[in-house]
């Protein structure tokens, strides 16, 4: 395991083996390096702490055991990137995911299972059937028709690891499954882009849910079947159609914000959303893309968070939490707890004493 990541932080460094050795100051040889990497020798501690500097990683993430490997990690948006940016985003998973299970170990909790739905691992005959799909994981989470308020609480709850990182720019998200030592279970993982819009990111978390629940030998165009199940999930027919009526040959601006507003998706996935239920046919839909709705593919209308605010909502939370709680319970210390954060210790006080204590303190 510890090859392993030696060889991802070298890789996401850009580094070769020999421009790591001389990067080292030739401490070890490339050869050395080598041997580490297929696991044949380990680095004295001195090495070990030189090179996670010049890696720019922390030991934990060269040594920790919490995550043994990514399973079907997705790179079907990456394929045109090059290894540095894939080495980067599969470190940065790892990080975060190793220091979320680090905590659930620490407070003795079980990693939230993935209990898959009974329609999981669901055998898809054509697109459409995401339609169904989502109707069924609806009735299967009791969600009844209403618009969902916060789909990453929500999918926390379902026991999905959330992560809102920086991807590349072009990337909404990816999902893989954690395979952590001594663990029939695997944990599902979630990731989202922290750079593109609050409905973007949305869709994106229901876009990869659905890759976890359809069976990949379904012989349909995957993308496809999971942007119905996406649209569906979020934006349920019936209420839809309640909300805006059956048939509609024009459709107004005002109105139209209003309802991406209540749904909380892209203006754009709305509109596709109306033509897929049959409330608006094709002409009306190409009519709003060449018209006022020209630019709603690239710039989003009255975006639900502003250009400063961009991956500050619905944030995950849970991982936050049970570190607070782990250091109110004196299981862990305020440096353990800014350590797994990654937040400076003065933030970490502030968040157990609150912001009367820092607010005392400046007035002495």
């Amino acid at each position: 395991m510890f090859g392993d990541r030696l060889k991802l932080a070298r890789k996401k460094a850009r580094y070769s083996l020999r421009a790591l050795s001389e990067a080292l100051d030739n401490e070890v040889t490339a050869q050395a390096i080598g041997k580490y990497e297929r696991g044949e020798m380990m680095p004295s501690s001195g090495v070990l702490m030189h090179m996670a500097r010049i890696l720019g990683v922390t030991l934990d993430f060269l040594l920790s055991d919490q995550v043994e490997e990514l399973e079907g990690l997705e790179f079907r948006k990456l394929s045109g990137t090059r290894a540095k940016e894939r080495a980067g985003v599969e470190a940065e998973v790892i990080d975060h995911l190793q220091r979320y299970l680090a905590i659930e170990e620490i407070l003795d909790l079980e990693s939230s299972a993935w209990r898959a739905p009974r329609l999981g691992n669901r055998f898809l005959g054509q697109e459409g059937d995401g339609e169904i799909l989502a109707q069924n994981l609806r009735r299967e989470w009791k969600l009844g028709i209403d618009p969902i308020p916060n789909m990453t609480s929500l999918l926390e709850d379902r026991g999905i690891k959330v992560l809102v990182i920086a991807l590349p720019g072009r990337v909404s998200g990816l999902t893989c499954l954690v395979r952590r030592p001594g663990h029939d279970t695997l944990v599902p993982a979630i990731v989202v882009n922290e750079h593109v819009t609050l409905e973007r990111r949305r869709l994106t978390l229901a876009h990869e849910l659905a890759h976890r629940l359809i069976d990949e030998s379904s012989p349909v165009d995957q993308e496809k079947a999971c942007h119905v199940f996406a649209g569906a999930f979020l934006v349920p027919r019936e209420h839809l159609v309640q909300e805006i009526g059956e048939r509609r040959k024009a459709l107004g601006y005002r109105e139209l914000i209003q309802l991406k507003r209540m749904y909380r998706i892209s203006g754009a996935a709305l509109l596709v959303r109306l033509k897929q239920v049959g409330v608006i046919d094709g002409s009306t839909l190409t009519y709003a893309f060449q018209t006022y709705a020209r630019r709603w593919r690239s710039d989003e209308p009255e975006p639900l968070e502003g250009a400063d605010d961009r991956g500050k909502r619905e944030n995950p939370q849970r991982f936050e939490r049970l570190c607070f709680r782990a250091l109110a319970e004196g299981l862990v210390s305020p440096g353990k707890t800014s350590e797994l954060l990654r937040q400076p210790l003065a933030v970490i006080e502030k968040g157990i004493k609150g912001p009367a204590a820092g607010d005392a303190h400046r007035g002495q």
